[in-house]
């Protein structure tokens, strides 16, 4: 049932004409009452000047592209190569024009992640790419699901660019599981197993581990994958040598120690992105530890930074810039997703540099 201007004046306890002079902003209003109209049009997801069927089917030239942290490389590179693709003349929409690509900054707030959602709704955008993991939290994820069938319904293409597939974890209901025009899955799962695969076959059994942020998807996978590697190298799996934070540099800077602490000896660590993993191996020089020497660490992403190391970082590579190119493509053309069920699998490439080595003594 489409939400009218009526309704929200309802709600808000105003008149219609105040509901239209708070949206138009062409006439002053008392604080209290512009929040509280706000507040209203939140609540009941209403679409500014969309009254009419014909124009709430309608789509402008804006596309949104979501991201958790546009100063971390893994979104500039998705963000920068998406725009790059969505500005190009062969990715010119249904309208015929060029497209208006915005990078939407969450900060990593499941808040800010809605209202960008609704704010794209209100402007019917052409397309939303959402990239990097979901937060697992069953509220939200119904929320975003909701947020998302909404928006499809209206003509917007839908794109996930390393985030799972809206039914994973059964809090989607089906009617709105297949508002997605494309889904590309980086294989995190994967790329970590091989990457502790590799430290495994160098000698190494004392291994620490510094995920991301426990309520994200693609920590849970990577350290799924790292866990994996464990039990199938009949190694048993030691929580006290996993460690969660951010994904920035002061987290691995903060963990080796704390891993030191623990497991005095300890010969590799894994970081679950490459900027955890400068952090670990800035803080290993710190404290006088040569790597591989002293101390094997890798990374997972691949980021330009990874090869200016020294000495250069051991990683899993995701081709993020193709992902992103691809997911552009995908949110502006009729160009049809490659996988069954609109998803198409990113794969994850085992790079070896010398950050890696034989165990001390192996």
């Amino acid at each position: 049932m489409t939400v009218t201007l009526a309704d929200v004046a309802h709600r808000a306890q105003v008149s219609p004409a105040t509901v239209s002079r708070v949206l138009n902003g062409n006439y002053p209003v008392a604080t209290a009452t512009r929040e509280r109209v706000l507040r209203a049009v939140t609540e009941l997801d209403y679409v500014v000047n969309g009254p009419a069927s014909s124009l709430a089917a309608a789509t402008s030239d804006l596309v949104g592209i979501l991201v958790n942290d546009i100063a971390d490389p893994f979104f500039g590179i998705l963000a920068g190569a998406a725009q790059s693709r969505i500005g190009a003349p062969a990715g010119a929409g249904r309208a015929g024009g060029e497209k208006l690509a915005v990078v939407c900054n969450t900060g990593g707030s499941p808040e800010r992640e809605l209202t960008y959602l609704t704010l794209l709704q209100r402007q019917r955008a052409a397309a939303v790419i959402l990239t990097g993991g979901a937060i697992e939290d069953a509220g939200h994820s119904a929320a975003v699901a909701s947020k998302l069938a909404k928006l499809a319904a209206a003509g917007t293409r839908i794109v996930l660019c390393g985030r799972p597939a809206l039914p994973e974890d059964g809090t989607v209901p089906p009617s709105e599981g297949g508002t997605v025009t494309a889904t590309l899955t980086f294989d995190n799962r994967g790329g970590a197993r091989r990457l502790t695969e590799h430290l495994l076959n160098l000698g190494h059994t004392r291994i620490g581990y510094v995920a991301g942020p426990a309520e994200r998807t693609t920590t849970r996978h990577r350290l799924e994958g790292h866990r994996d590697a464990l039990r199938e190298a009949g190694l048993p799996y030691d929580p006290s040598l996993t460690l969660h934070g951010p994904y920035d540099r002061a987290s691995g800077q903060d963990a080796l120690p704390r891993l030191l602490s623990t497991a005095p000896d300890l010969t590799a660590v894994v970081a679950a992105n490459d900027t955890i993993a400068l952090g670990v191996c800035a803080s290993a020089r710190t404290r006088g530890l040569r790597i591989p020497d002293d101390l094997s660490v890798a990374g997972f992403d691949d980021l330009p930074s990874a090869t200016d190391t020294v000495p250069a970082l051991t990683t899993v590579r995701l081709p993020l810039h193709e992902a992103g190119a691809r997911a552009g493509l995908l949110a502006t053309t009729a160009t049809p997703p490659t996988g069954p069920g609109g998803v198409e699998p990113v794969p994850a490439e085992l790079v070896v540099r010398e950050s890696t080595g034989v165990v001390r003594g192996g």
